[in-house]
């Protein structure tokens, strides 16, 4: 068993816990970040970065860099409800440095942020260590046994946030407790193939006790097919062709392409879950994302609200050494999202 000390300990490389990761860093605090996983990629997670997470990355002087990320820009939003079309947002009027959400692969997003952290010497991202064990002494929290491939590692830290999402194992080891609002739906997440001639807009299909999200990703359209809560047994025994006539009821002119869903391997099951802890913390611990507060799919916000919960837990934790650090070029000490949670 090796040990290693800290002043924090970020578990989870999610959004949360990288962009935490990052501002901690850059403010001076030495920071652990595990990701249990060996790489960020993972399929049908959220890429919709929104204008106010662009205004973040522009006020912390990321933005150009970031834009140079592969991206798809959404200015306006569409649904049809029946047989009507109709524009539902327009961000092209926001404030913002960035009028528009850019869909961007989480995984790209986790690569740009962490190799912005990497630029300070605070900053080790430890991939392929998961967090299984929390160390308490006399009721604080002081730290996190992980395994990684070269056996246990035991990190020592002033405080522990947990990043480790809505299954967040740290936070049952906390104690923490979740209320649970309940979800009245699932989702269901699959691609087809995007033509030259389709929409060029985002959009939605609305019918009664129905809705299908479709999301343009360039060369394929990222697909959201809402069903009712512990449905998806019932939609598979009904067979694969069904399910092709479904979507296809929503949205016809994908005419055959809906052949390319060719099992039930290329349908992927959301299980929408809606909960936020009584108490995000205990001494020497911290819960912020999905961990303290799981998120519905809708409207994409997850992924925004993770990294304004880092932005808000950081300003609060190192403020009182952001004065004492240089800054970098074109940057300043970020203060969105201060809020007290």
């Amino acid at each position: 068993m090796s040990e290693i000390s800290t002043q924090a300990c970020v578990v989870g490389g999610g959004p949360a816990g990288i962009m935490l990761g990052f501002l901690l860093a850059r403010a001076g605090v030495s920071v652990v970040v595990l990701e249990k996983h060996a790489d960020f990629y993972r399929d049908f997670r959220g890429d919709t970065v929104h204008p106010s997470t662009l205004q973040l990355l522009a006020e912390l002087g990321l933005i150009e860099a970031f834009l140079r990320v592969p991206h798809q820009k959404v200015e306006t939003l569409s649904a049809e409800i029946g047989a009507d079309r109709v524009e539902i947002v327009d961000f092209r009027h926001l404030p913002t440095v960035c009028k528009f959400i850019a869909m961007t692969p989480q995984w790209d997003f986790l690569n740009f942020l962490s190799g912005a952290a990497r630029r300070y010497s605070g900053f080790d991202l430890r991939m392929q260590a998961e967090a299984v064990g929390l160390i308490d002494q006399g009721g604080r929290i002081a730290g996190v046994v992980a395994n990684t491939p070269d056996g246990a590692l035991t990190v020592r830290a002033d405080l522990v946030v947990a990043c480790d999402g809505r299954h967040s194992r740290m936070r049952e080891q906390a104690g923490l407790e979740a209320q649970d609002f309940g979800a009245p739906m699932d989702v269901l997440w699959f691609r087809l193939s995007r033509d030259p001639s389709d929409t060029p807009d985002t959009f939605g299909h609305v019918e009664a006790g129905r809705m299908m999200i479709m999301l343009d990703r360039g060369e394929y359209w990222q697909c959201a097919y809402v069903i009712a809560k512990g449905g998806w047994d019932s939609i598979k025994a009904e067979g694969l062709p069904a399910f092709h006539q479904r979507v296809l009821d929503m949205s016809p002119f994908l005419g055959r392409r809906v052949d390319e869903l060719k099992a039930w391997d290329d349908v992927k099951l959301l299980t929408v879950q809606v909960d936020r802890l009584r108490r995000w913390s205990r001494p020497g611990f911290l819960a912020i994302g999905d961990a303290a507060h799981a998120m519905s799919p809708i409207g994409g916000v997850g992924v925004n609200l993770a990294v304004q919960d880092a932005v808000a837990a950081a300003n609060l934790l190192a403020e009182p050494r952001v004065a004492a650090v240089p800054p970098t070029p074109n940057s300043r000490p970020c203060r969105r999202g201060g809020r007290r949670r």
